[in-house]
């Protein structure tokens, strides 16, 4: 394993998890903790860097604190796995398994067998609500609406308790999973991640602070937590498929704060303003507004990775295909920072998509080169290939969840060239 990133959740057994698949849960006992000292040399190594870069920006983040998945009862009904994006068959389950950093792993099984009519029925609802959004998207907007429409009041699971938390965090207790209503049909999700709220001037004075080790031991020792004082900000990731099979790259330009000149996938933070349409710059979130839109934030999660495919590569929306959550990649180069990296599919090809980065997109100087490889080389690629050292931690975690979940398996499979569904 590259010591430069770890695994920390992958979902194998589903092929990925689609967004009526998880949830969230908001609280301020999410949060880092704070202290007056820790605080003022945050505030003086925000200042260097402005200095430096006057072009960062500071802005709200989501930070995560832990997780949990639901356990595999047989009184509970089990989770659809999703429809697969080409429209032939289903994902193949597998074992879904949680790599800790410390090395720690936990399995789920397979749904019971006498459930499977109850599975039939869940996977044919959210094809119809899948095929909905596929034909009548035009724009991101008409997305997050019908996005909204897919869940209801929600109502406790009993049975269905299965507490994993994040790396060296506070073991909270695991929360009952709500029911959603997605098609009439309740659906239990199958991962919660629990948020707290941070921002990216914290992220600079304590993840990406040289204090970050000493950080982790004072927290261990002061909070039983290693991760109490960092900031956590919990980033997202695509590995982008064009129609002809390639996996989309781009090489970071030297005016962005962290990994100048690698390859990466596109990506970026999910925005908790992004929550609230017409929210001034200068309002301040507070997470007790976020805890009355759990769902909204959810949507944020999932449509941020597209956002920022559209503003770094230049591909249009409607030419995406739904995002599928792979897991969460840990980068060490910042402390264990988290990552949800997803696989979205795209309708054009890697000419059609090089011609539109060329054109230039909203943050185009973010980047200075686009690169294509085969699905083949990426599920080829580790440390052993040269290519793997031109690639940042985040890129290299998202190659990791992209071989262990295979999200695309029965296109492989298939081997034809035709292009993917689109919204």
């Amino acid at each position: 394993m590259d010591p430069e990133v770890s695994v920390l959740l992958h979902c194998t057994a589903w092929g990925g998890l689609l967004e009526p698949q998880v949830q969230v849960e908001l609280s301020a006992r999410f949060n880092r903790q704070t202290e007056p000292a820790l605080e003022s040399h945050i505030e003086e190594v925000w200042t260097e860097r402005v200095t430096m870069e006057p072009w960062l920006f500071n802005g709200a983040k989501f930070r995560l604190h832990s997780f949990s998945l639901a356990s595999p009862q047989p009184s509970c009904p089990p989770t659809p796995q999703p429809p697969c994006i080409n429209g032939e068959g289903d994902r193949y389950g597998r074992q879904c398994s949680i790599q800790e950093e410390e090395g720690q792993h936990e399995t789920m099984g397979n749904a019971n067998s006498e459930r499977a009519e109850v599975l039939r029925h869940q996977r044919d609802q959210i094809d119809r609500v899948i095929g909905e959004r596929q034909h009548n998207d035009k724009d991101l907007s008409s997305y997050k609406q019908r996005e909204g429409n897919l869940r209801d009041t929600q109502t406790s699971t009993p049975g269905c308790r299965d507490q994993h938390p994040a790396v060296g965090s506070s073991a909270a207790e695991a929360q009952p999973f709500p029911q959603s209503d997605v098609g009439g049909k309740g659906a239990t999700p199958i991962l919660t991640l629990r948020l707290g709220l941070t921002c990216y001037r914290d992220f600079l004075g304590t993840n990406w602070s040289q204090r970050a080790r000493k950080l982790r031991q004072r927290a261990e020792v002061e909070y039983g937590d290693p991760l109490a004082l960092l900031a956590q900000p919990l980033g997202v990731g695509g590995v982008l498929c064009t129609a002809d099979r390639q996996v989309v790259l781009i090489r970071r330009s030297q005016q962005v704060a962290e990994a100048r000149g690698l390859l990466d996938i596109p990506g970026g933070h999910p925005e908790p303003k992004a929550v609230f349409e017409g929210l001034d710059e200068e309002d301040r979130i507070r997470v007790e507004m976020l805890q009355w839109r759990e769902e909204a934030v959810v949507r944020e999660l999932f449509s941020s990775v597209c956002t920022e495919i559209r503003d770094e590569v230049n591909v249009p929306l409607c030419s995406l295909g739904e995002p599928v959550l792979m897991g969460i990649a840990l980068n060490h180069t910042s402390a264990g920072r988290p990552s949800a990296e997803f696989y979205i599919s795209c309708s054009l090809t890697s000419i059609e998509v090089r011609e539109l980065y060329w054109q230039g997109g909203i943050e185009a100087q973010e980047s200075t080169d686009i690169v294509f490889l085969s699905q083949t080389e990426v599920l080829q690629l580790d440390q052993s290939t040269p290519l793997w050292s031109e690639l940042c931690p985040s890129a290299k975690g998202a190659v990791l969840l992209y071989q262990l979940v295979l999200p695309d398996r029965e296109d492989k499979s298939n081997q034809s060239n035709s292009s993917y569904c689109t919204r």
